[in-house]
């Protein structure tokens, strides 16, 4: 049996269309956008947590995912979980 076709997209667009599934299926979708960085969207597209499995990921990470996302005014914020630190976004525009 063949393996799919490896399709090439932008980090942007894959970005909207899983904050769009969040949204439509109103899950948290998990993207990874490197070897060890990962982005989960809340379901009302609003949210999102950064995070690496090693170390921690820098805000300037975050805003960029903030900008691709659309989000007008990011605040960030820390979270502590069992095992990892998470690098928080909300969008805060209405």
């Amino acid at each position: 049996m063949a393996a799919p076709p490896t399709v090439t997209v932008r980090v942007r667009e894959l970005l909207r269309h899983a904050r769009d599934r969040a949204v439509r299926t109103g899950r948290t979708q998990q993207v990874e956008l490197g070897e060890d960085l990962f982005v989960r969207i809340a379901p009302d597209g609003r949210r999102f947590l950064l995070f690496q499995l090693e170390g921690l990921p820098e805000e300037g990470q975050a805003r960029a995912v903030a900008d691709a996302l659309g989000f007008t005014r990011p605040t960030f914020g820390w979270h502590q979980g069992e095992t990892l630190k998470s690098l928080t976004v909300q969008d805060e525009a209405e």
